[in-house]
């Protein structure tokens, strides 16, 4: 299928809050219910439509434990979006929220555009140990977008994915990215079909631009 643009997403945070449960959710509209350990970095995507454009998200599932954070960090970097997860349930999870923010923040480099969503996983548990507006005031003082969500239920995991693609696509209409580069900024141009347009309506300014494809 073809697409307008191509988003490349990171799901981040401590093991065990529900991150590959959030990206099979959306990929695949399904919760797994035994747990298995991410190794290293998954792999899923999905194409949404915005604007009746055709995104395709590519999102990259990576691991908690501390021994695997020298594999995964090297996919900060080129990254368009971000989901930082942690588990409502569990305070530990969201203490070290700030951990990952700035480890990530490091990764990406000082020039990134990258779109982050503070994620409170799991709220359909009834036991609570991080209120809803701990979660929002965090997010709102390190500029991040938030929503709490259920992997299981699918609570918000819609949203949650579809408002970061929503937020970036308005990016790229205003021109806040350098679309000549889509290795350090993790969204790649469609290309046209031999002797057509342009799928779905890719804003006239990409047409005019030589290479507008980036590699990544």
């Amino acid at each position: 299928m073809s697409y307008a643009y191509l988003f490349k997403y990171i799901v981040i945070g401590d093991g065990s809050v529900g991150k590959s449960c959030l990206t099979l959710q959306f990929t695949e509209n399904r919760c797994r219910d035994e747990h298995n350990m991410t190794i290293g970095v998954e792999f899923g995507s999905r194409s949404i439509i915005i604007d009746d454009k055709s995104i395709k998200l590519m999102i990259w599932d990576t691991a908690g434990q501390e021994r695997f954070h020298s594999i995964t960090q090297s996919y900060y970097r080129g990254a368009s979006g971000a989901l930082l997860v942690y588990d409502i349930s569990r305070r530990d999870t969201f203490d070290h929220v700030t951990d990952w923010l700035e480890r990530m923040r490091r990764g990406a480099g000082a020039e990134s555009k990258m779109m982050i969503t503070l994620i409170g996983n799991k709220c359909d548990l009834k036991h609570r140990e991080v209120s809803y507006e701990e979660g929002e005031k965090f997010a709102h003082d390190q500029g991040l977008m938030f929503q709490e969500t259920s992997a299981k239920t699918a609570w918000n995991v819609e949203t949650a994915f579809v408002q970061m693609a929503r937020k970036i696509y308005e990016n790229i209409q205003n021109d806040v990215y350098d679309l000549s580069d889509g290795i350090g900024i993790g969204i790649k141009v469609g290309m046209p079909p031999a002797g057509g347009s342009f799928p779905l309506g890719v804003p006239k300014h990409m047409e005019r631009r030589k290479g507008g494809c980036c590699r990544g």
